[in-house]
């Protein structure tokens, strides 16, 4: 009997093209929806039908608007769907490549991820984006600063810490017109500094309601912007190791094997970059004092360390640090130091 095999969704802003494949391989229809006709025509289809879509854009809303349906949901990352899209590139061919990479073997889908979970993840994209302007904010200080003959040293800290007594000291050369944008300037990085400060509350007054949170701020290194972006990002079922969980963050050494030889290089830096950064800002935070730690943990750095380098070690220890999240976040326990760092 043929029957729909898989439902493809190419989803924009107002028409969306929706592809039906059959169990033998044929299309069934291949067309266009308007926005307003979706879920009418979605609701044509029987229950638990698969329906494939690229993980973009409103992907999670309509995700979850039709799990609610009774249908089955996958979110494909748009670089696998990419290698499917045959001749030219329009929404015809791309819904039929999301209906293909669908079906394949082995591949990682998205999460649909819940409206909590998008909610710490609009609160993060929030304050990431204050946090650049405020860096292109002081950016441009120094460089009028420059202008003058005034080089402040690095770090925002000591712009914000010096920029009060370069407006008020008047014998160096300052104008009186700079003088008043430096002050103008300085109220907007203020009003940021405030508002980063605020976001950061309210980013962990709402991951401390999932119950994993806690558990994650066990783990050396992990602080409340590391354990909120894992809450919000990773769903820890869909992992069956913590290597697959590493290898996802592009933690992994990139691998170039043929004919039995197995050749390691460099990290892949594939799958989600922020989590990756973030990991590795906290691998580099345990590292400073990582020569008056006397632990088992202390020890397994200063090893490597020896032999590979202090910036190898980093990233053996963000490695490292994404296993055990995995770890601790599946079995739902406290960070044990005696099992994460055995000593053989």
């Amino acid at each position: 009997m043929n029957t729909i095999r898989v439902v493809g969704i190419d989803i924009a802003k107002s028409v969306f093209q929706v592809c039906v494949w059959m169990t033998d391989g044929s299309v069934a229809w291949n067309k266009k929806v308007s926005r307003q006709k979706l879920l009418d025509t979605v609701r044509q289809f029987p229950p638990s039908t698969l329906i494939a879509m690229e993980a973009c854009s409103t992907s999670h809303f309509w995700g979850r608007t039709l799990q609610s349906m009774g249908y089955q949901v996958r979110l494909i990352p748009a670089q696998h769907v990419k290698a499917f899209v045959r001749h030219q590139k329009n929404d015809a061919n791309d819904a039929l490549a999301i209906c293909e990479t669908a079906c394949r073997p082995e591949l990682h889908f998205v999460s649909v991820k819940s409206t909590e979970q998008q909610d710490i993840k609009a609160l993060r994209s929030a304050r990431q984006l204050m946090v650049e302007q405020r860096t292109a904010l002081a950016n441009q200080l120094r460089s009028l600063l420059a202008e003058y003959g005034i080089i402040i040293p690095v770090g925002i800290q000591r712009l914000q810490q010096q920029l009060p007594d370069l407006i008020e000291d008047a014998s160096n050369s300052i104008t009186f017109t700079l003088r008043r944008l430096l002050s103008a300037l300085r109220e907007d990085m203020l009003a940021l500094n405030d508002r980063i400060t605020g976001l950061d509350s309210e980013i962990t007054a709402l991951s401390a309601q999932q119950t994993s949170y806690c558990h994650l701020l066990t783990i050396p290194g992990v602080g409340p912007l590391i354990a909120a972006a894992f809450i919000s990002e990773v769903n820890v079922a869909e992992f069956s190791s913590g290597r697959d969980l590493s290898a996802w963050c592009g933690l992994v050494p990139r691998q170039h094997s043929s004919g039995g030889k197995q050749k390691l290089s460099s990290l892949t830096k594939n799958g989600n970059r922020s989590l990756r950064t973030l990991i590795i800002h906290g691998a580099r935070a345990v590292m400073r004092c990582v020569q008056k730690r006397d632990d088992s943990l202390g020890r397994w750095l200063k090893g490597i360390e020896s032999r590979r380098g202090f910036l190898k070690a980093t990233v053996a220890l963000a490695n490292k640090l994404t296993r055990i999240i995995w770890r601790v976040l599946t079995d739902s326990v406290d960070f044990n130091m005696n099992k994460a760092f055995a000593m053989n």
